[in-house]
């Protein structure tokens, strides 16, 4: 059952900063900023939205089928997708750009700044969602703004049930556009920044946002995750991790959980459950895609943590 990823792909570069963002910047002197901040540990990760799910995904034994755009000096990226058998038929060559890039530098606190590039993204409105033939299910996640209005639109008109998920594309968008995403949707998926965002932008709550589709998922990072759906809300645990080491990407794992678990007709508790884990399996790694548990050992995992298989 394919699952259909729209967003980006991406090159992310990755630093570590030993101290705290907050000791640096001074609360009477953010009209002229001027820091720089020492970063002893830097590296180069593949990473995206999209192929940041899609590898969770595949880790799953999912069937992910990537809709992205990629730069000229995407190859790298082209070739390690076929070494995972995630299908790039979709994912449409920009020449005349580069990649998407993120600089990203994370600080003791597990804050992040982030600076990003879009490059090919910009484009990803070239993209046709009625391209990817028949898919159970697609997440319209981060990508160019024009690709993500695109994206739900076809979504919508071909009757393909979608998750919206704006991440940190979602200061983009006004109230008004937001209102037109959650109304096409049939699932959004935001974290708790996101999702006080979100309730500022349109001036609908939590609970409005959830009657106008099937389930909201709103992550709270170690206080779990909240997902509404029809009138109720469920609970989801944190699963606890002996060492945290980089939250990046966790939520796009967050994402693939829940994107197995709805193709697979799992009910949301375990469906949480499963993306909970997902994240937590994740953030004890560096980058978005250097985890590599087996199948196996993540089902092993979700029977020690909830005392059941999925």
């Amino acid at each position: 059952m394919t699952s259909l990823i729209c967003g980006s792909l991406a090159f992310d570069t990755i630093m570590s900063f030993d101290g705290r963002f907050s000791e640096a910047l001074l609360a009477d002197q953010l009209h002229k900023v001027n820091v720089a901040f020492l970063v002893p540990n830097l590296r180069r990760e593949f990473g995206g939205c999209a192929g940041n799910i899609a590898y969770n995904l595949k880790l799953l034994n999912g069937d992910p089928l990537i809709m992205a755009t990629i730069g000229q000096d995407g190859a790298p990226y082209l070739d390690r997708l076929e070494r995972l058998a995630v299908s790039r038929r979709c994912i449409r060559t920009i020449e005349a750009a580069y990649t998407a890039q993120a600089f990203i530098t994370t600080d003791a606190d597990n804050n992040q700044i982030t600076a990003f590039h879009p490059g090919a993204m910009t484009l990803s409105h070239q993209n046709r969602i009625a391209d990817a033939g028949t898919v159970k299910l697609a997440i319209v996640a981060p990508d160019g703004r024009d690709g993500m209005l695109q994206h739900a639109k076809d979504c919508a008109e071909l009757n393909v049930p979608f998750i919206f998920d704006p991440g940190q594309g979602l200061p983009m968008f006004n109230g008004a556009e937001l209102e037109h995403f959650i109304e096409l949707a049939t699932y959004v998926a935001v974290n708790d920044y996101e999702a006080e965002l979100l309730t500022e932008r349109t001036g609908l709550s939590l609970d409005k946002i959830a009657e106008h589709v099937s389930a909201l998922v709103v992550t709270r990072g170690e206080q779990g995750a909240e997902i509404f759906t029809d009138g109720q809300r469920i609970d989801i645990p944190c699963v606890n991790v002996d060492h945290v080491i980089d939250p990046t990407g966790c939520g796009d794992a967050f994402r693939a959980g829940m994107l197995f678990g709805l193709t697979n007709g799992m009910d949301w508790a375990t469906t949480g459950r499963l993306a909970s884990l997902m994240g937590a399996i994740k953030i004890a790694h560096q980058g978005g895609q250097n985890h590599a548990p087996s199948i196996a050992e993540i089902e092993e995992r979700f029977q020690k943590e909830f005392g059941y298989r999925f």
